[in-house]
């Protein structure tokens, strides 16, 4: 790829970046359920089957079309899950990504009314599909945002992986409930994200989950000493080595989580000014981004612009 190719506009919507999701979008908006659910029954991994949710549950107006295939199915476990997560996104629109004390009361009321709808279904179909990991995957969000307690989240953790081990995204999930922001320590998230890495198979994602801790302890970090955090070779050395071990591992198989791991990866490397490791990240990823991480560093089309201009020329 030319250097003015990798220097123009990042694209940000999954359905574009990653083609293949694009017929699952495509039938998404046009309310039709058997395109949806043929889409869902030819994954063959539960980490893209949680991701491509989400690609239906971002549809504006989906509830209508989800709700219709739950009344026409009403023992489908997977038209439950995606109507659930679609009350998910709906109910955190209205709560914003603000901390607590920056949300109102009628909003926590909204969102709390979305999120106990959405927590009904899955309910349901955890009690008649015990293994079903989508349904709790979901619940990991919901236990979050009802303030059900770290010991709830971590039997739902527990229930989903005693089927489906190093389920990346729900990792992901329990690790943001882990940090302060929610009432968990950087010793439990760090510990949580150390485990699951050590545990993970080569070229797998969960060891993207130290960026992803380290990105949280930035962002909590007074001015300073958050760049002074990153910039300790100790955390370019975990992070390096954590990347050789996930996204950068020769066994490797990119997966619809590919941007967002590489992302965390290329952020907070940058971050540190550790450019020549950051820059490979940034190859890979070309103009594809998404929007998290780089929504955490402000813009996210000028954040990644700018990280990725300075790591590729330093790096």
């Amino acid at each position: 790829m030319s250097s003015t190719a990798l220097l123009s506009q990042p694209q940000f919507e999954p359905h574009i970046t990653m083609p293949a999701l694009a017929p699952l979008r495509t039938a998404t908006v046009a309310g039709d359920w058997d395109a949806v659910s043929r889409f869902f029954a030819a994954l063959g991994h539960e980490d893209e089957r949680a991701f491509a949710a989400s690609i239906v549950a971002d549809v504006p107006g989906s509830e209508t079309f989800l709700e219709q295939a739950v009344a026409d199915r009403p023992g489908d476990p997977l038209a439950r899950c995606l109507l659930a997560d679609r009350y998910i996104i709906v109910g955190w629109s209205i709560r914003t990504a603000a901390r607590a004390k920056a949300v109102s009361r009628q909003q926590f009321s909204q969102f709390h009314r979305w999120l106990r709808k959405a927590e009904q279904l899955l309910i349901d179909v955890c009690a008649e599909y015990p293994d079903y990991a989508l349904a709790w995957y979901l619940r990991l969000i919901t236990v979050r945002g009802l303030e059900l307690g770290h010991s709830e989240a971590r039997r739902r953790y527990n229930r989903l992986v005693e089927h489906h081990p190093h389920h990346y995204p729900a990792q992901s999930q329990l690790l943001q409930l882990l940090c302060p922001k929610w009432s968990g320590t950087w010793e439990e998230a760090f510990a949580f994200a150390k485990e699951c890495a050590a545990a993970a198979p080569p070229g797998t994602h969960s060891a993207t989950l130290l960026a992803e801790a380290h990105l949280e302890m930035w962002l909590e970090l007074s001015p300073g000493a958050d760049a002074r955090h990153l910039a300790q070779p100790s955390v370019r050395d975990e992070l390096a080595a954590a990347a050789a071990q996930s996204v950068l591992h020769p066994q490797f198989r990119p997966g619809f989580h590919w941007i967002s791991a590489h992302g965390f990866f290329a952020a907070t490397l940058s971050l540190g000014r550790h450019h020549a490791q950051a820059a490979p990240h940034f190859r890979v990823l070309g103009n594809c981004a998404s929007k998290h991480p780089w929504d955490y560093l402000g813009d996210p089309a000028a954040t990644f612009k700018e990280h990725r201009k300075t790591s590729l020329a330093k790096g």
